[in-house]
């Protein structure tokens, strides 16, 4: 793919954090003009950790870039997929940190989509307990969700995400040409977690969603640019209101809506059968059900909310998982509290908040005719 074709990209956002704030530069071409941007001074230690799928599209680009601005980089190539973001795996990268004696100056780029990103940033986290790291993201839903915000982590066998730390990087920088190799799948993938923000945080965005999704799944420039735009947007105003996620009511949990139920899907199916996005899509549709049968949210809101998942192509129905398993797995997500399941429900299009008034007899009960 060409990246040489630069487009002027739209003033950065920040993600206002005191002093942990960080630009998201969002433009198309911007890895190839990455040195400039990321500021770093010739003869710095560099190390770009990517896998065997997206860095024989971008990396050797880059590598040779940064090279001629007088930066020589070390390079990390990683396994692709879920299935690899585990133990086992970050330890390459700190081999290779090790092998090289990096010190607490080196800076990791972490070019990928959310496994590299979560991997990366996990290692930069405790490595020497702490050095820089710039998110590179190549996918749609790394772009709209996991590269801001500072979540890192690695899977365990038994939860999605359970080994990890808040750890937010110096920059981002989306570069949106990137979209155009990416499978179909994967970029569905990527389009629940913008469903995500407008049905959990903002209803103008869902009805522009709505009127815009056919522009979106034929990955128009403009109406990509204004998503991608958006979505930034309203998750670095989470963030910077509730970094560590210790708002009990709103704050950053609600940035998980779908995902607890998401999460159990794919740490029951086993990681990587369904993308993060799959998982997620499914789960905001089970959310926005279970919300309906509350009373929370009415049928015409509920039916509203579905179609859309359903028009970019995601699925939303629980897969051949039993209630048992979905129980289990769903006792084990990060925001509970005392064995208490906390769900991100709904209150209308647009305004949810979390819910920890919700008992397993009655989500079982959900669940259960949901499956009929």
């Amino acid at each position: 793919m060409n990246l040489s074709t630069v487009t002027p990209q739209a003033e950065p956002l920040t993600v206002a954090i005191a002093e942990r704030s960080y630009a998201i530069n969002i433009g198309a071409g911007l890895l190839s003009q990455l040195a400039p941007i990321i500021e770093i001074s010739a003869g710095a230690r560099i190390v770009v950790v990517s896998n065997t799928t997206v860095f024989p599209l971008y990396g050797e680009m880059l590598v040779a870039q940064l090279r001629v601005h007088g930066i020589e980089a070390l390079v990390v190539v990683l396994p692709d997929g879920e299935a690899y973001k585990d133990w086992q795996t970050v330890q390459l990268i700190f081999d290779a940190l090790m092998t090289n004696a990096c010190d607490r100056k080196t800076t990791l780029l972490a070019l990928g989509g959310g496994v590299i990103g979560d991997m990366v940033g996990f290692a930069a986290s405790t490595y020497q307990r702490g050095i820089p790291f710039i998110q590179l993201p190549t996918t749609l839903l790394a772009q709209v969700d996991s590269s801001v915000g500072g979540k890192t982590a690695i899977n365990h066998p038994l939860g999605k995400n359970m080994i990890g730390a808040f750890y937010q990087p110096k920059l981002v920088v989306i570069d949106t040409a990137t979209l155009s190799s990416l499978p179909m799948r994967e970029y569905q993938s990527g389009i629940a977690e913008i469903i995500k923000y407008g049905v959990a945080l903002d209803s103008r965005f869902f009805d522009w969603l709505e009127a815009n999704m056919a522009a979106i799944n034929a990955r128009d420039s403009a109406a990509l640019a204004y998503a991608i735009r958006r979505s930034c947007e309203i998750k670095a105003q989470v963030v910077a209101g509730d970094e560590f996620e210790t708002k009990k009511v709103g704050g950053r949990a609600l940035l998980n809506f779908g995902h607890t139920f998401g999460h159990a899907i794919e740490t029951a199916l086993g990681y990587g059968e369904w993308l993060h996005g799959e998982a997620v899509a499914s789960g905001m549709a089970i959310a926005t059900e279970f919300s309906c049968s509350l009373g929370r949210i009415d049928k015409s809101a509920a039916a509203r909310i579905v179609a859309l998942i359903k028009q970019a192509g995601l699925p939303t129905a629980l897969p051949a998982i039993s209630v048992d398993i979905m129980l289990n797995h769903m006792s084990r997500d990060k925001k509970n509290e005392a064995g208490v399941i906390r769900l991100i429900l709904l209150d209308s299009l647009g305004q949810s908040k979390v819910d920890s008034d919700v008992s397993r007899e009655s989500i079982r009960a959900f669940l259960t005719q949901l499956k009929k």
